[in-house]
Parts: C-alpha cells; sequence; structure tokens
C-alpha cells in the first residue's frame, strides 16, 4: 500500500493506464503509466497489469519480463489512496493486489523491475516479488505497512533478504536509498536514475540470451526449495481478510 496520495483524479482513467509491449530478444515490457498521479495504483491499474501478465505468460516469444514506469523520478507511490471505493470494492482491490503479487512471483519467467525513484508501497511489492531488481541511483524505497496498519511484504522479503533485514525494513516503515537497498539485497545493482530501465533491460536480455527451458527449470527449483509462491499466498489470504475485517 502506500502512504502518499494520488496528485490526480481518483477512479478510472479515460485510457490505459499501462503499456506491454515485446522486443526482438524476447524481452517483454511492463509500463506503469500514470505519472502525473506519481504511478499510483488504482483498480484499473491492477486489471490491466494481471491482463498483461496472462498475455505474457502464455506468449512463447517472451522469455523474460520487466516492469517499469514511464517516469524515472518515481516507480509507483502504491496504492491509490484516493480512489474512491466502498467497503466492497476495497476488499476487491486488495483481492486484486494479493493476486498480482502471487501472479508475479508464480510467474514462469524471470522478471525484472527497474526501481528508480519512489517505489513505495504496492510498488515496493512489485519489485520483490520480482526475481531481479536493478535500482536506480535516486531509489527511495519503503514498505508502510505497519505505518499504515497493514500487514504486508513478511513472505517475500524474508526470501528476498533475511528475517532480520526483514523486520528492520517492516517494523520501521523507514525509507531506504540505493547504497542501502544494495547492502541489504533489496537490488542487484545500481544504475544512474534517468538509465534505471536501460539497465534492467540490459539485465533481462542477458537472461534472455540462455536458453529458456533451463532458466525455467532453474527457477522452479529455486521456488520449491523456498516455497515462496506458499508463503506469498497465505499472506495474500490474510491481507484480503485484513481488509474484509476492518474495512480498510
Amino acid at each position: 500500500m502506500t502512504d502518499a496520495p494520488d496528485n490526480g483524479a481518483a477512479g478510472d482513467e479515460p485510457g490505459t493506464v499501462t503499456s506491454y509491449a515485446v522486443a526482438e530478444d524476447g524481452v517483454a515490457l511492463i509500463r506503469l503509466e500514470r505519472s502525473r498521479a506519481r504511478n499510483a495504483i488504482n483498480t484499473q491499474m491492477l486489471s490491466e497489469l494481471l491482463e498483461h501478465l496472462a498475455v505474457a505468460r502464455g506468449d512463447e516469444a517472451v522469455r523474460v519480463l520487466v516492469f517499469s514506469s514511464d517516469d524515472h523520478m518515481g516507480f509507483s507511490a502504491g496504492a491509490d489512496v484516493r480512489e474512491e471505493l466502498d467497503h466492497d470494492a476495497h476488499v476487491r482491490r486488495m483481492q486484486l493486489f494479493s493476486d498480482l503479487y502471487d501472479t508475479i512471483v508464480a510467474f514462469p519467467k524471470p522478471t525484472v523491475t527497474a526501481c528508480h525513484g519512489d517505489v513505495v508501497g504496492g510498488g515496493a511489492e512489485i519489485a520483490i516479488a520480482s526475481d531481479l531488481r536493478v535500482g536506480g541511483s535516486n531509489l527511495r524505497m519503503r514498505f508502510p505497512g505497519a505505518a499504515l496498519g497493514m500487514p504486508v511484504g513478511p513472505a517475500r522479503l524474508v526470501t528476498l533478504c533475511g528475517l532480520a533485514a526483514a523486520k528492520y525494513l517492516l517494523l520501521t516503515s523507514r525509507t531506504v536509498g540505493s547504497d542501502e537497498a544494495l547492502r541489504l539485497g533489496l537490488v542487484n545493482r545500481v544504475a544512474p536514475a534517468a538509465a534505471t530501465e536501460e539497465s534492467a533491460l540490459a539485465l533481462a536480455a542477458s537472461v534472455a540470451a540462455h536458453p529458456p527451458e533451463a532458466v525455467a527449470r532453474l527457477k522452479r527449483m529455486l521456488h520449491e526449495w523456498d516455497d515462496i509462491e506458499g508463503r506469498s499466498a497465505a499472506e495474500g489470504v490474510g491481507q484480503v481478510e485484513h481488509v474484509r475485517r476492518l474495512g480498510f
């Protein structure tokens, strides 16, 4: 979720708020495109992201999937707190968030996120659900669940950076920059802010050059031994029930 409000209009947009394209090297790129709203994630964006993931999963030409945004000053400020939702719609949106995280975690092909600028709440969850991350030099990553009363993040963070670092990040809700994120293992490499997407695409291309069957098998083995998919799914069930019960 997010501690940052959407500065754009609440509710559905007149057009699409994401884009999807596949390059000749087999790298697919999904961009969040609500920069005027700091790429705050609303219900429409969640639905579009899930649709893109379904297309990419079924496309044999896609070898690696990259998440980015249309503004190198911010990947996403998190959930759109200004979207007008009644209780049922809020529960539905939380289910879509949960579905999105689980779908990214369980995506059979490698995934990379370009983490430039603000990577907060739901945006940070997309990043840590991905297999690899490139941090921009302007990175500001935050997991504000504790501050907002939302139990989100442990399943994926523990796998990524270990129990001690996950506790540090989740219980304090502190913002970390690129150097600290690299030290904690939140990102795999750091690039100049304006070149974060370019670096993420290059990293994806290096993975896409390998035999896809072997890459998919390695990812599947890693996930089976770690059980991140099972833990992510269990966390999602708890998040939806939390919203249903408390009316967030």
